[in-house]
Order: C-alpha cells, then sequence, then structure tokens
C-alpha cells in the first residue's frame, strides 16, 4: 500500500485532536445514522479497471466497501487528518487490499492529485458524509468535479435539511452534530447547479434525513451533419 502521511497544519491538525481517540470507535457508533453510504458505493460502477477516489476517507470503511465490490478497480484516498489515516492504512492491510489501495494525507480543497496519489483523474469520486465537515466544502466541491475523467461520476451523500423529519428532531440533530463540528449544507442543491458543465441528480431519502446526488459532465449536443 502507498501512502503519503504528512500532518496539515490548521484544519487538519483540528481534526487529528478529535480523531486521536475516536477514530478506535468511529466506524462501530457511526454505522447507526451515517445512512445512505452503501447505497452510495452500490451505485458507483465504475468502468472495468477504472479508477475510485474517496475524498475525506476517514478509517478506510468505505474504501475496503469498494475494493470488496470492485475486485479491479484501482483505489484512492486522501483525508485531512492523518491519526484516521492511521486506521485506514490497518484496516486496509488486514483485508490484505494494500496492493490496490493508495492514501495520503491531503487537503480536499487544492490537493493535486498526481503529487500526492499518482493519478491525474478520475473515473468516480465520491464525499461519504465529507463535505458537512470541510469549511471551505464549495472549493472541494469543484476541485473534485475539475479531476473527473471525460465520463466520470461525481458522488455525494451527507446530512439533508431533514425536510419531512419534525423540526424538533432538525434541531435536537443539528445541535448535536455541531458537537462535532458537522454542519449539513442547506446550499448543496443550489451550489450543485451553479458548477459550469456539470449535470446533477438529486435525492433526499429518509425524509430528507440522508442527501444523495450524482453529478456527471454536461454532454455536447450532437451537431447536425452539414446539407
Amino acid at each position: 500500500m502507498n501512502a503519503r502521511l504528512e500532518s496539515l497544519p490548521g484544519h487538519g491538525e483540528a481534526m487529528d485532536r478529535m480523531y486521536r481517540f475516536q477514530r478506535h470507535f468511529y466506524d462501530a457508533s457511526r454505522r447507526y445514522y451515517l445512512l445512505g453510504r452503501d447505497q452510495l458505493l452500490d451505485r458507483l460502477a465504475p468502468p472495468p479497471g477504472g479508477s475510485i477516489l474517496e475524498i475525506g476517507c476517514g478509517t478506510g470503511r468505505n474504501l475496503i466497501g469498494a475494493a470488496q465490490r470492485y475486485g479491479d478497480a484501482k483505489l484512492f484516498g486522501i483525508d485531512i487528518s492523518q491519526e484516521m489515516l492511521k486506521t485506514a492504512l490497518g484496516s486496509m492491510g488486514r483485508m490484505e487490499f494494500h496492493k490496490r489501495v493508495r492514501v495520503a494525507c491531503a487537503d480536499a480543497t487544492s490537493f493535486d492529485p498526481m503529487a500526492s496519489l499518482g493519478q491525474r483523474r478520475f473515473d468516480r469520486i465520491y464525499f461519504s458524509y465529507t463535505l458537512s465537515m470541510v469549511p471551505e466544502w464549495q472549493m472541494a466541491l469543484r476541485h473534485a468535479f475539475n479531476l473527473l475523467s471525460a465520463d466520470g461520476e461525481l458522488h455525494i451523500v451527507d446530512f439533508g435539511q431533514c425536510e419531512g423529519l419534525p423540526r424538533g428532531f432538525r434541531a435536537l440533530l443539528f445541535r448535536w452534530l455541531d458537537l462535532f463540528h458537522v454542519s449539513p449544507r442547506a446550499g448543496l442543491k443550489n451550489e450543485l447547479a451553479k458548477i459550469p458543465g456539470a449535470s446533477a441528480h438529486f435525492e433526499a431519502p429518509y425524509r430528507g434525513y440522508t442527501w444523495l446526488a450524482v453529478i456527471r459532465r454536461q454532454q455536447a449536443a450532437p451537431q447536425s451533419p452539414g446539407l
């Protein structure tokens, strides 16, 4: 397994402090309320031998799921917390996916994919409950879209706005999420619509508790043959 682990100042250091101990029980606790992650993985369906990048790969839980589903895919992941990547490296090593995965400690808003991962473009890129934790999430979203291959897809799963749930539940949930520096992005749909050249499909399952989106490059309309 190839890995670049270098601590990043600012937000990276803050995430390292938060996850230094949480990483040991993170997956056991999050499985009950990070809904839609497996649905996202099932939908990736990369082309044969294609490349998959997770931005904010954390403990490696989703990368392992992608490796199990797509046996010939090349897998990549970045995370701003080197503490989380320590857990990811250990988990993927035990699952013997070390030859197929490359990870790096990097900032989602500005990382150089060639320098960090040795890959310039990706067939599938996904954010799994990541945008709600990235302060400059709009920059991260646009940067990821720009790294897609010509027929690539960007997949997102994250907390929604609980549109169909009681207001009291929403208020309690958002107050609790704030303790972990998580801010559900109410402007996500509008932001997707503003990405030049992008076409987005959006869903809000579980009464809006979760938002799912798939973003593709708009295909140019075929030109009519000349007379």
